[in-house]
């Protein structure tokens, strides 16, 4: 194999040479061979790790795990154990588009429920933050939190107790299932004052389009977009798997 330099990796990748060595340090890379005067030596192996490592690592979505999978796999790679890998990067797969399969169902839900909320009249029965949290199977710290996140107010008794009625517990389930989905809070407060402005709004689009004033953070918020690109960035992680394994034969 063809012998290179760490500036050289450095600028066939396009990155700094203090990421080469920090992809090193992490165990990101196979460790490079050094010459008797200490200087590494890298080969066409290292460039073909550097391109899986850095598509690995692009990906936004960081729940359930997905993140730290991905620096696995890459690890595993760099120490030469390819079948594992591969088999990781399945398993990976196959996470993401579960996630996707949750996220199109949570938006399902939700239309089903704001078509419900339709014209349907209010019986009278209230609950108490306790009542409802049990009833949504939640904690009160989580209704609280939703609560404190502007996703919903409640209104109060004379004695200053919260009371929530049907439309409110009609909220929450919407609330509950695009959180169960993985949908960030800011995601969902985008969505619910898009909805409440034009019922009959794409939530898809809303919920997957930040606003252009959003900071960093909520410019991250687009989970469909992410798991898409998540998964494809996957493949081809699983096709340089296949290429370096056969490098190695």
């Amino acid at each position: 194999m063809k012998q290179y330099k760490t500036i050289d990796i450095a600028r066939r990748i396009g990155i700094h040479v203090n990421t080469v060595r920090l992809y090193e340090k992490c165990a990101l890379i196979p460790k490079p061979d050094r010459l008797p005067n200490g200087y590494r030596v890298f080969t066409d192996l290292h460039i073909e790790q550097f391109k899986l490592a850095r598509a690995a690592l692009r990906v936004e979505v960081l729940q359930n795990g997905l993140r730290k999978q991905a620096v696995n796999i890459i690890k595993v790679s760099a120490a030469g154990n390819y079948e594992e890998a591969a088999a990781l990067t399945r398993r990976y797969i196959q996470q993401v588009d579960q996630e996707r399969k949750n996220a199109e169902e949570a938006i399902q839900i939700t239309r089903k429920i704001l078509t419900g909320l339709d014209g349907k009249e209010h019986t009278g029965i209230y609950f108490t933050r306790k009542e409802a949290a049990d009833f949504l199977g939640v904690t009160i710290d989580t209704l609280r939190n939703w609560e404190l996140n502007g996703l919903f107010t409640i209104k109060r008794r004379e004695n200053g107790y919260r009371v929530y009625s049907e439309k409110d517990i009609q909220r929450l389930k919407i609330i509950r299932s695009l959180r169960c989905a993985n949908y960030s809070l800011a995601a969902i407060l985008r969505m619910l004052r898009a909805i409440n402005d034009d019922p009959a709004a794409n939530i898809r689009t809303v919920i997957d389009t930040p606003n252009e004033d959003d900071d960093i953070i909520k410019a991250c918020d687009k989970l469909l977009t992410s798991l898409a690109e998540a998964r494809k960035n996957a493949v081809y992680v699983a096709g340089q798997i296949e290429k370096m394994q056969k490098m190695t034969k």
